[in-house]
């Protein structure tokens, strides 16, 4: 029996003088404390959350759940570092890449809180419902702020991890003094870089576009998609994508057909002849929009707006609740006034008239006979 424990103790030994056994043994040692003590904390705080009914609490325990449990697994091994028995120089290189690891994972948690907070505020909004004024208004200020807020934490991480190297702290202290002081921010929002970011930022508060906004740029017509710091995504009617720099909304003219109400008006333009009886395709079209689910009840108009040396301009004027049900809507008033007209007055559409003057030519003389 001893011969055995000599035997082992002789094998044994050795290996716990190994740095890479001990290394191994204390890691799984920290995994084990830490992972531990994570499930505690966290069990804890979700039977709060619940007892509390608290959908928030919830929200940000489910969401910080793994970058807290990979956190304190580098907090663990950086605190425990010693106890490797490593030489100095070794120590302070494992020890520094810890800590770069901790400012990555700090820096995850922070964008993931971030996140969840713009998540809380735009739940309650739906940008589906049809009278989406309000929820735009917020949709497209939290969005640019979140991503705001996005990039100020990445620069903070990265320059707080260049002040870790030595002879490199002035970049990082630099950097990080452009990120956080305003007034250098406003100084040099002349360069093309930040002048985005300036451009969000007047965006997001006086909000000449928003999301889901009904725009016509370059002479297309499409609906804001997505809000960047650098560009606009729009979406046109035929699913292509115009991809537009943010500063084309401060610097340029464009249409914003739902700036302040998602209801719009329809128009359809119709040439007739002179004789059409008008107050009968009035008739017409209030036929048409009573059993028309796009229409909202509010704007049922036809008017005589020009003529000319052949027809008369009509213009017809519906309303919808937003801009591609209006759409919809012309081509159906177009397509069944159309019908009507060749059902009912199919004389009375464009005719060009052309009169012939006859003029009498006398009659032949007959051969022979004296003038």
């Amino acid at each position: 029996m001893d011969a055995l424990y000599t035997g082992l103790s002789s094998i044994i030994a050795p290996l716990l003088h190994s740095v890479l056994v001990r290394g191994v043994i204390l890691g799984a040692a920290v995994l084990i404390i830490t992972r531990l003590l994570h499930a505690v904390l966290y069990a804890v705080l979700r039977h709060t959350a619940r007892r509390r009914r608290s959908s928030t609490m919830e929200l940000f325990v489910e969401r910080t759940r793994k970058p807290t449990n990979r956190l304190a697994l580098s907090i663990g091994l950086w605190a425990s570092i010693d106890l490797l028995g490593l030489t100095p120089p070794t120590t302070e290189v494992v020890r520094h890449a810890l800590i770069l690891i901790m400012i990555s994972l700090i820096t995850s948690l922070a964008v993931t809180c971030i996140r969840a907070v713009a998540h809380l505020l735009v739940r309650q909004f739906d940008v589906s419902a049809r009278d989406n004024l309000q929820a735009r208004k917020v949709y497209t200020q939290v969005r640019v702020f979140e991503q705001i807020a996005t990039v100020t934490v990445i620069i903070i991480a990265i320059a707080s991890g260049l002040m870790t190297f030595d002879g490199i702290q002035q970049i990082g202290a630099s950097i990080l003094a452009s990120a956080g002081i305003a007034g250098l921010v406003l100084g040099v929002a002349a360069q093309k870089s930040l002048a985005n970011v300036i451009a969000g930022i007047m965006i997001a508060i006086t909000q000449p576009i928003r999301l889901d906004d009904a725009v016509i740029i370059e002479g297309e017509w499409g609906r804001i998609e997505e809000i960047t710091l650098t560009y606009v995504v729009v979406r046109i009617w035929d699913k292509r994508r115009l991809v537009v720099p943010i500063t084309y909304f401060v610097d340029q003219p464009f249409q914003n057909w739902t700036r302040t109400s998602s209801d719009i008006l329809g128009t359809v333009t119709l040439h007739l002849d002179y004789r059409m009886p008008v107050d009968e395709l009035r008739r017409c079209q209030s036929e048409i929009l009573s059993e028309s689910d796009l229409w909202d009840g509010q704007v049922d108009v036809i008017q005589v707006t020009e003529t000319t040396p052949t027809t008369m301009v009509v213009r017809c004027l519906v309303s919808a609740v937003d801009s591609p049900s209006a759409w919809d809507l012309r081509v159906l008033v177009r397509e069944r006034l159309i019908g009507f007209l060749q059902r009912e007055y199919p004389d009375y559409l464009p005719r060009t008239r052309i009169e012939a003057s006859i003029t009498e030519r006398p009659a032949p003389r007959p051969q022979g006979v004296p003038e």
